[in-house]
């Protein structure tokens, strides 16, 4: 199965686009479980569940142009950067929503919450996304490998070994761009909240 992922991720590097279909069902455990755990840190009401974040994930990575992973481990960062969009992309219409967005109210007893897949984040979450999000695309102008790590390590929740694999540096570098990041990350989002006050 090894062997199969690695031509398949080689077939897709060279542009045969119709190598993600066999692709997808050889990682799709991996995917679910960076999904999960990308749920797990924003808990709440979710009704995007797994499932649903790794099949938007698929039509996401599907509609791209070219794909060029270099092995398992970097196809699995890629995905993790196309979670982030998914969810980031969630929170600036849930903010948008939350100012209004030009919908007309819907009375809370005519709210189906089974009937869609959004996922419902809490205000307060949507923000903080929206947030990280503004925050990593400044921070991806002066350190994109070092964004990278982030999107690894925080929405792919992947190891150090594993984003070390997946961005073809070592883990000593990952473990230093990490607390790089943080820091960066931690300094621009505590400025940004100070300027909102």
């Amino acid at each position: 199965m090894a062997d199969d992922v690695s031509t398949l991720v080689n077939a897709l590097a060279a542009g045969d686009r119709e190598a993600l279909n066999p692709l997808f069902p050889l990682v799709y455990e991996e995917l679910r479980q960076l999904a999960h755990r990308q749920r797990r840190q924003w808990d709440g009401d979710l009704t995007l569940n797994t499932t649903a974040l790794v099949h938007e994930a698929y039509l996401k990575l599907a509609g791209q142009r070219q794909l060029p992973a270099e092995s398992r481990a970097h196809f699995l960062g890629i995905a993790s950067r196309a979670m982030r969009h998914i969810l980031c992309n969630y929170a600036r219409d849930r903010r948008r929503q939350k100012r209004g967005g030009g919908q007309p109210h819907l009375p809370l007893e005519d709210a189906d919450p089974a009937d869609g897949t959004a996922l419902d984040l809490s205000a307060d979450q949507a923000d903080r996304l929206a947030g990280l999000d503004e925050a990593l695309r400044r921070f991806e102008a002066i350190a994109e490998r070092q964004c990278r790590v982030v999107e690894c390590r925080f929405f792919g929740g992947m190891s150090v070994e594993e984003t070390a694999a997946a961005l073809g540096v070592s883990p000593r570098s990952v473990k230093r761009d990490w607390a790089f990041a943080r820091a960066w990350l931690l300094r621009e989002m505590q400025l940004t909240l100070a300027g909102e006050s």
